[in-house]
Parts: C-alpha cells; structure tokens; sequence
C-alpha cells in the first residue's frame, strides 16, 4: 500500500480498486457497503460529523470517509495514529442509528474482512461468519500488507486495541 500522509485526501490505491470492485448485496444476505470513487470532502465530513454528534464545534479532520451502507452509515479511517498514513490508520464504522465501532486495525486488515464477506455495518451489528464475496478476496490479496486471518480475529484485535473508541465519541456528542 502506498503512503498517503503527504496527500491524505487522495485514495489509496486498494480504496479506488475497491470503488470499482463490484460487492454483492445478495438481498440482504450479503455485503451492505458502498465504497465511494473519492473520500468526502473535509467540508462534508465537518458538516456530517456535526450533525451526527450535535456538536457545532467539531471539525472532521480526524476522519477520511470512504463508503457507507444503505442507510446512511459512514465507513471512515479514523487518523488517531500520529505521523502514520492512511493506510494504517483504523477503519471505524459509525451507523446512521449511533451504533459504531472498530471495523479493522489498518485498511489491509479492513480488505481481509470484506474479503471474508462482512462489511463495516455486518462487523458493528451482527455476528461475524465468514461468507467470502466475489473478487474481494484477490482484490485483498493484491493490496494487503498483513497476514491473513479470520475476520472475527483482525475484528477482536481492533477493538482490544483501541478499547476508548467509544467512549471517545460520545465525548464528541453533545
């Protein structure tokens, strides 16, 4: 993956694949993302995490939204890791309802868990079994820069390492 902390607004290049790799929805019974061809603009983002927060004082830099789910949910990498690029920075989900949680440790480990056939929302609301989807495993094989493991793995290791996230956006709300 390349580094992307010089031009942290330009996708990296697993992100724009994976913004032309089609993602089977299977009427419910499969990935509910929507990867987007370029991340929300800062203004966007300051303006949706506003109003999902209620925080007027809020600015978004602290996260590159990337896709979202059909209701309105955000996947986003969440820049809490100081002087790293993007691509190892968390990928976090924040649902249109307020659910939210760490998807993945680093955008690889985000690949190898869509490569599984579980997107953002699957991984914060529902049970994590494995349904492996189309092109999302090569796609994860060609980009990835960490080892393959179960998703429920790289899923449980995100949350034990960022164990506050939650507790860190509700001090955002308002």
């Amino acid at each position: 993956m390349t580094d992307t902390s010089g031009d942290d607004r330009r996708l990296p290049p697993a992100l724009a694949e994976l913004a032309r790799t089609p993602i089977d929805y299977a009427d419910g019974e499969g990935i509910d993302f929507e990867p987007y061809d370029a991340f929300d603009s800062a203004e966007a983002t300051t303006e949706w995490l506003r109003q999902w927060t209620g925080n007027p004082e809020l600015d978004g830099d602290a996260f590159r939204v990337f896709g979202q789910d059909g209701t309105g949910g955000l996947a986003a990498l969440w820049r809490v890791r100081t002087g790293r690029p993007l691509t190892e920075q968390p990928v976090v989900f924040l649902s249109s309802e307020g659910e939210r949680g760490v998807v993945a440790g680093s955008l690889s480990d985000f690949l190898w868990v869509l490569a599984e056939g579980i997107g953002p929302l699957e991984s914060v609301l529902y049970d994590h079994s494995p349904r492996p989807d189309g092109a999302l495993p090569s796609l994860a094989a060609r980009h990835a820069t960490t080892p393959r493991r179960p998703a429920r793995t790289i899923i449980s290791e995100a949350r034990a390492e960022f164990p506050a996230f939650d507790e860190h956006i509700d001090a955002l709300c308002r």
